[in-house]
């Protein structure tokens, strides 16, 4: 039988890769830990493989599990999201007391969360919906933990959760988010950014390539030496090291040998879907979701490839382009739609803020993002900066510091765009993202003829610049304005 002395502080239910991680994190900072897998072989051997890192208290049962925690019980769900995290959800629920916290740490859609918090409330249990990012390397040695719930929980697990967090300028890498599906609508967002940041590197990659034709170990250099300056981010960092590396059994750049069909787990899908209800233009996450659903599109691409017309296409030759320039306005260019993405993602996160009534705060985000995160970068200090100065920043974008910034880039993300137009290569991120630079900034957007069509076919009326209300031109007949 258990007593107080010997209970675990927190608890970790589903022992993959990150559960078992995170299970370890903890142990490594002191908290006696729980653990619980539905497949008891695993439990088995993380106690076999890592029971001397930590205090763990290894049960093969629900209800053991649950008996080995001190109160008010706290459990982290690690398996897979859908009905195998309601299923657990219902067997804690069923073995746990009033005041007992359920944390789901998994890529959980936020709407699931928000029902999941209400039917945990109504049964007298907490829930909260935490976001996890830093992959493996991050549950094991400090992540970026986003988590939404109740005030109450994050008092009680606020401290546990710093102490396995990453930490930068002394600051954990975590904070309580807002209520209910607050945290794991912030993760989803973080994830598609993430879409955005891979694809404008996998965009410069094909530039320098397939455009300036450098191989993978100088494009390697060249990814170091921008992981010096205003790019020095994670993953500018293991693209370098990805393209150093080489295949044992071919010799040849491992990149060369990886089928170029990109994968996804639905967290970008997501983003770009409740983008769409929300009515927030994410437009280089959206690209760059598509760009991997094209890219294994492989019985059509293998279809088109040599059988569609190219145009008049041009080699970086004949268009008597300097290679070094090349790379710096390839650099140049990847920047800026960097920026894009990190402002598109943080408008989503404000729009679902307002509508659900979370009250998120975009400083606290670029704060915890600074480390552990996949998205973590250099320049997340200067969107802290950013919020600092105006908390009720419109866009990202209209910072004085990125106004700067993006006045010494534009020009250069013109000319990639227009040579990879010219050299028939594909850029989708990089064009679509100054496409909604130009967007925003111009004074006039062609939506007035579509209004204007709208109200010819549908009557469904239009507004004027200069005068208040709403109106309709009655087209069939003699084409006099009405106000609706």
């Amino acid at each position: 039988m258990n007593t107080p002395e010997n209970l675990a502080q927190i608890g970790v239910v589903g022992l993959a890769v990150m559960g078992s991680n995170l299970a370890r994190n903890f142990a490594s900072r002191g908290h006696t830990v729980a653990v619980y897998n539905r497949s008891p072989e695993k439990t088995r051997t993380l106690i076999a493989e890592h029971g001397t890192d930590g205090n763990f208290i290894a049960s093969e049962t629900i209800e053991d599990f649950v008996a080995s925690l001190e109160r008010p019980r706290k459990a982290i769900i690690m398996v897979q999201a859908g009905p195998a995290t309601d299923a657990v959800i219902s067997q804690l629920a069923d073995a746990m007391e009033d005041g007992d916290i359920i944390i789901d740490g998994g890529n959980a859609l936020f709407n699931d969360t928000i029902r999941r918090e209400k039917e945990m409330a109504e049964r007298n249990r907490h829930f909260v919906g935490a976001g996890i990012s830093g992959g493996e390397e991050g549950a094991l040695n400090g992540p970026s933990i986003m988590p939404g719930g109740p005030k109450e929980s994050w008092e009680t697990l606020g401290p546990l959760l710093e102490s396995i967090a990453a930490v930068v300028d002394g600051t954990p890498c975590v904070t309580h988010i807002g209520p209910d599906g607050a945290g794991h609508f912030v993760k989803m967002v973080h994830n598609g950014i993430e879409y955005a940041d891979m694809q404008v590197i996998g965009e410069a990659y094909q530039l320098l390539r397939f455009g300036a034709g450098m191989e993978p170990a100088e494009i390697a250099d060249v990814f170091a030496e921008w992981n010096r300056g205003d790019l020095d981010s994670y993953l500018i960092e293991i693209t370098a090291e990805v393209l150093r590396q080489v295949d044992a059994e071919t010799g040849k750049p491992l990149v060369d040998v990886i089928l170029d069909a990109a994968g996804q787990k639905g967290t970008g899908r997501w983003t770009v879907k409740e983008a769409l209800d929300l009515g927030v233009p994410v437009t280089g996450i959206g690209e760059a979701v598509f760009a991997r659903a094209l890219s294994s599109s492989l019985d059509q691409r293998k279809a088109a490839q040599g059988n569609l017309p190219t145009g008049a296409l041009k080699t970086f030759q004949e268009l008597n382009l300097d290679k070094e320039r090349f790379v710096e306005d390839v650099r140049r260019a990847l920047y800026a739609s960097k920026l894009v993405a990190y402002s598109q993602g943080f408008d989503e996160i404000k729009a679902g803020s307002d509508e659900y009534g979370w009250g998120v705060d975009p400083r606290d985000l670029a704060t915890i993002w600074r480390g552990g995160c996949i998205i973590r970068a250099k320049f997340l200090n200067r969107i802290v900066e950013a919020y600092d100065n105006d908390p009720a920043l419109p866009a990202l974008l209209l910072d004085p510091y990125f106004k700067g910034e993006l006045g010494d880039l534009i020009d250069s993300w013109r000319e990639v765009v227009i040579v990879a137009t010219q050299l028939g290569l594909p850029v989708p991120v990089f064009s679509s993202s100054l496409s909604y630079y130009d967007s925003l900034r111009a004074e006039r957007l062609p939506a007035a003829i579509i209004q204007g069509q709208r109200d010819f076919f549908g009557a469904h009326t239009y507004r004027r610049i200069d005068k208040e209300g709403t109106f309709h031109t009655q087209w069939s007949g003699d084409r006099s304005e009405i106000e609706s």
